[in-house]
């Protein structure tokens, strides 16, 4: 019999993603969210629950047969401070305490990289210390505490940390990018652009999140790093996506203390959808170990920076008309780009 399984946020980017590939793998999924599971190619084919993750009832429900949870459901960092951590930190709490209560052994974390905060070496490594940017990268760092309780208890509770994950259905702030060069623009970037910053493509992130989540628990009770192996710098990357729009267009290099000031100010008058973390990390080498999750898992990914790059921008132009005119602050849809698409003339 196929094992049935919860994803929350199953309607988010992830979530979507996670729940084809765990369809394709014959799981029978449970999904809860907050807003409709509206993707038609898989709607009838699983069973979707509007509901909160904060809320014992809507959790009760939810888990009702499940045998395993993925627990992707996240406010993110343009969400109000109070949404983050009621969501991020008491929406983990709720959704562990419920599976304990039912018996329910296993519960997957999906937290951050943003964990690290702005680091000061690389590779960034499992045991290194964790300090929070933002009330997002400190919520996830109180999730990953109310994790570890639950294993204290007994439960077999995986942690992964994702780079910054991209591919089909992904918009939020990389649709600003995608935006300008399927245009015709070139793209600015913070700084020179010869810092390393690693990505990761949703594919490679659904293999790994299945992979702890049918693991041997001896091994896969513990944290894990998961980002691409191969990743150039930050322009020649981004490039890659400019070269494939086909327009002769090119990434330009601005200092970066003064956008970064600009960008706070921008921030601050709700301008502009880059946050602290986004903008302060931009500039930097950015990038994480996988080797735990190689050895202990066998997890090897498949796409590199430029791949996931290209094949999240080939989505991008294949869709766009059916997002146009959208906007909000999940990855769902395009972020708004507020003063930046003045800039955007310039391009």
């Amino acid at each position: 019999m196929a094992k049935r399984v919860l994803i929350t946020g199953g309607s988010g980017f992830m979530g979507i993603n996670l729940t084809r590939f765990l369809l394709e793998k014959g799981c029978e999924v449970t999904t809860i969210d907050l807003v409709e599971f509206d993707y038609p190619d898989c709607r009838e084919m699983i069973t979707p629950i509007i509901g909160d993750v904060r809320k014992k009832e809507d959790m009760q429900k939810a888990l009702e047969g499940c045998e395993a949870v993925y627990h992707l459901a996240a406010a993110l960092p343009l969400y109000t401070e109070e949404e983050i951590f009621s969501t991020d930190v008491g929406g983990t709490r709720m959704v562990l305490e419920t599976a304990h209560e039912k018996g329910i052994e296993r519960v997957v974390f999906i937290s951050s990289s943003a964990v690290y905060g702005v680091p000061d070496h690389h590779p960034l490594y499992e045991t290194d210390k964790m300090v929070g940017v933002g009330p997002y990268g400190q919520a996830k760092i109180d999730a990953e505490g109310v994790c570890a309780e639950y294993r204290s208890k007994g439960m077999v509770v995986p942690i992964i940390r994702p780079k910054s994950f991209i591919g089909p259905e992904r918009l939020g702030v990389f649709a600003l990018f995608y935006d300008w060069a399927s245009d015709k623009r070139g793209f600015p970037m913070i700084g020179s652009g010869a810092n390393r910053y690693q990505l990761l493509d949703v594919w490679d992130l659904c293999v790994a999140t299945h992979l702890v989540g049918e693991g041997d628990p001896e091994k896969v009770n513990d944290v894990f790093n998961i980002g691409a192996v191969e990743f150039t710098t930050m322009k020649e990357d981004f490039q890659a996506v400019l070269d494939e729009a086909g327009f002769g267009k090119k990434i330009r290099s601005f200092p970066a203390g003064p956008v970064i000031f600009g960008l706070k100010i921008l921030e601050a008058l709700k301008l502009s959808p880059l946050y602290e973390w986004v903008y302060q990390t931009a500039s930097k080498d950015s990038f994480l170990s996988v080797d735990k999750a190689r050895e202990t898992l066998g997890w090897e990914p498949k796409y590199s920076n430029k791949q996931a790059l290209i094949r999240n921008y080939h989505w991008y132009v294949e869709n766009r008309e059916s997002f146009e005119g959208q906007s909000g602050i999940s990855h769902r849809v395009p972020w708004k780009q507020g003063a930046l698409k003045f800039f955007k003339r310039f391009f």
